[in-house]
């Protein structure tokens, strides 16, 4: 079921968001009975602290739930969906002093923490359920929710269901239940229609490639999203080992984040003429898997010498940016779960991304901390084009030597994206232990910083 919030009732629980420095105000007003009960139950208003107040019958009469120092938090956020979790089921009305972004992170936690990935096995989510606080827009914290849903579904489904097949199933019913258009290009169609590297890395799998393309809107600007939508990733020939093949059912997690932004930018109706783009493979070992030394030639024209073919997601991503490109786009994003290397750099909280443009870099870290959903800017650093040049073809698909990782891979994707006004997040989409509104496991990056800043990148 969908996260939406409760209706408003005469049965619903008022919940006092209290602080250190407010709770002895607080209390001061209250009856003797309740401050005593308080006070023994050694309720400070810590983070994430909950006391129920009990009436004369034995129900709960109100609830009290901490919000902590500012400095605690700082280390975190959500943090009234940590109180949330905590609390019975029940319909639950917020009293608090919080407003403005404060406030609507604060309901679209809770929203969040509803999620459960119950589809192997019995999960709950949060039960208490929250009434829309007044001055949140309650229908856009709904559509978001739901498409963090859609996010997480996608990224924890294991590939034995969420293979390209699959993936294609889930973007096409997006497509429909939106009023979009939507394309798919398989298998051998991809050399006749020119997408070399898409059907290379993919043709060894079971399940054929395919590109994906979802259309939607008449006017406005153009913006394409592409999503990295490796399916699984055994490392192909240059095969990883098992400890770490473990998590790449999430290595189409750039194909899922867009898929949810997607999602959030129809169901609110942004007026743009948008444009999604995922090449859906899974990089599997068989005997006609591509090999190391191989040269590729791309959609492009560039070629590309292949020297890890565990460094495929940007091989995919070069011909669907070449496509998109082609299209002129006013703005084109990817997202993918691409390297390491920029997990070492910021760890799997902060989402980074790559851009040229300062105007775009401000707004997206401005819309970041208002939706608290963090991203970091690298850099396009020019001076190592030369690292990914390796003299015998255009482009050098995993430079030796190991810096710079990220950025080279970033700039590899730079090359395909042509003259369009470009962006690239290097996500990691996988949260390793559970923290409020967040469970473990897939998780949303950068999408609700995206649609919150597109207004101002697009001059919507």
């Amino acid at each position: 079921m969908p996260a939406i919030f409760a209706e408003n009732h005469d049965d619903v629980t008022p919940l006092f968001l209290l602080e250190p420095e407010t709770l002895e105000t607080w209390l001061k007003a209250q009856p003797s009975d309740v401050q005593a009960w308080v006070k023994a139950s050694g309720f400070a208003a810590g983070l994430g602290q909950v006391l129920t107040l009990p009436a004369p019958d034995g129900s709960i009469s109100a609830a009290l739930a901490g919000y902590g120092t500012q400095a605690k938090r700082k280390r975190g956020r959500f943090h009234l969906a940590g109180a949330a979790a905590k609390l019975p089921a029940g319909d639950y009305r917020l009293v608090t002093e919080l407003d403005g972004d404060e406030l609507s992170v604060e309901a679209l936690g809770w929203l969040m923490s509803h999620y459960a990935f119950a589809r192997y096995a019995k999960a709950e989510g949060t039960k208490a359920r929250l009434v829309a606080p007044e001055g949140v827009d309650a229908t856009r914290l709904e559509v978001i929710a739901a498409g963090e849903e859609r996010i997480r579904d996608l990224i924890n489904t294991p590939t034995n269901d969420m293979g390209p097949i699959a993936l294609e199933a889930v973007a096409s019913e997006i497509a429909t239940a939106q009023g979009a258009s939507f394309k798919v290009i398989r298998g051998e169609a991809l050399l006749e229609e020119n997408f070399p590297l898409i059907h290379t890395v993919g043709r060894a799998s079971a399940e054929a490639p395919r590109l994906l393309d979802i259309r939607w809107g008449e006017s406005g600007p153009k913006l394409t999203l592409v999503g990295k939508g490796v399916c699984f990733d055994t490392g192909g020939l240059n095969l990883k080992p098992g400890a770490s093949m473990g998590l790449m059912k999430k290595d189409m997690g750039g194909a899922a984040t867009v898929l949810g932004l997607a999602q959030m930018i129809m169901t609110l109706g942004l007026k743009v003429q948008l444009r999604v783009l995922i090449p859906a493979v899974e990089n599997a070992v068989s005997s006609n898997a591509f090999r190391p030394g191989d040269i590729l030639t791309s959609r492009a024209g560039m070629t590309v010498e292949i020297n890890n073919t565990d460094a495929e997601g940007r091989l995919v991503l070069a011909d669907a940016l070449a496509y998109g490109a082609e299209d002129a786009p006013d703005l084109m994003l990817s997202m993918a779960t691409l390297t390491g290397a920029a997990r070492v750099a910021v760890g799997p909280d902060l989402s980074p991304y790559f851009c040229d443009d300062a105007g775009f870099a401000q707004a997206l870290e401005m819309a970041s901390t208002r939706v608290a959903d963090p991203v970091w800017r690298l850099p396009f650093w020019d001076a190592y084009e030369s690292m990914i040049e390796p003299g015998i073809a255009d482009l050098d698909n995993a430079p030796k030597g190991g810096f710079a990782g990220a950025i080279t891979a970033a700039l590899f994707l730079r090359r395909f994206a042509g003259d369009v006004p470009y962006a690239h997040f290097d996500i990691y989409g996988w949260n390793p232990s559970a923290k409020p509104a967040r469970t473990k496991g897939g998780t949303g990056m950068g999408a609700r910083a995206l649609l919150e800043a597109l207004p101002v990148m697009l001059k919507l």
